[in-house]
């Protein structure tokens, strides 16, 4: 699958990537979602069925062992559940903006997380971009919420977000020809 993340080049010495022909994450099956259990699968099934998978594109750009780095845009709002990976992760943001905590980061800010540290964040009134730079070509994604109960309240806040998103589009920075 490495082949169609970039183009390997034997008379330069480097490899191009293209947003535009990048594959999406699900593609690529670089993250593996840990910690199922029948409640979790269908809260999870629940949500996507809200929209959960409109309100954001994940493209992986670049992928090596021990390296990779992934395309995200999260629409206005979007409940990015709790989660951990186990890889170190390094954010870049490229575009609009994010509550994570008690701060706001915008533009060319970023934040670090350790492997197996618990986040979330929440894209602000434009959503935002971010590059995703990891230690890891695999890693997984494990979210804390199990519980039904718990992805029904992720689901109603697609259903309230929804609406909203129809209206926004992929930044330029996408390339999503």
């Amino acid at each position: 699958m490495a082949d169609t993340v970039h183009t390997p080049s034997a008379n330069t010495g480097y490899e191009i990537y293209r947003t535009s022909s990048a594959p999406s994450l699900d593609e690529t099956a670089h993250m593996e979602v840990t910690g199922m259990n029948p409640e979790f699968e269908a809260g999870i099934t629940k949500a996507l069925e809200a929209g959960f998978a409109e309100g954001n594109i994940v493209k992986t750009l670049f992928s090596r062992p021990g390296f990779s780095l992934t395309y995200a845009w999260f629409k206005s709002g979007f409940p990015l559940p709790l989660h951990t990976h186990n890889a170190d992760c390094l954010y870049y943001i490229v575009a609009g903006s994010l509550q994570l905590g008690t701060d706001t980061l915008g533009p060319g800010d970023g934040f670090f997380l350790p492997a197996d540290k618990a986040y979330r964040y929440t894209p602000g009134p434009n959503g935002v971009e971010v590059l995703e730079f990891r230690t890891q070509e695999n890693f997984d994604i494990n979210f804390l919420a199990k519980s039904l109960p718990a992805w029904e309240k992720i689901a109603a806040a697609v259903t309230a977000r929804k609406p909203d998103w129809t209206n926004e589009t992929a930044p330029p920075s996408a390339v999503l020809a």
